[in-house]
């Protein structure tokens, strides 16, 4: 199986509400690549990861990158969690809590 890092990007840029030019600013990519792989012209490869996810905005999103999972617990989620809305994630009904249920709570 192969993972989309195309997609996954565009994903996470949009769900942070950043231009094309501001995420190429903050992940030291340059605008011409970002643009390329967006189109579809070419994929964007594992180095290409490695940059986004060496960016301390964008370490919540590394587990979802690599694997399509999250744990919200550990603080690594999907750009859905991003977004101000349900709070819901595509994985299972997930939901953005970072609280632990207990007695007494």
């Amino acid at each position: 199986m192969s993972i989309d890092y195309a997609k996954k990007l565009l994903a996470i840029r949009k769900a942070e509400g950043m231009t094309q030019q501001k995420f190429a600013e903050i992940t030291g990519l340059s605008l011409g690549f970002i643009k390329i792989y967006e189109s579809g012209h070419r994929p964007a490869r594992s180095e290409t990861i490695e940059k986004v996810i060496q960016t301390k905005k964008f370490k919540k999103y590394t587990l979802w990158l690599m694997t399509g999972e999250v744990a919200p617990l550990a603080g690594q989620i999907e750009p859905a969690f991003s977004l101000s809305g349900s709070g819901v994630s595509e994985k299972k009904d997930q939901r953005k809590s970072f609280h632990m249920k207990g007695d007494g709570c």
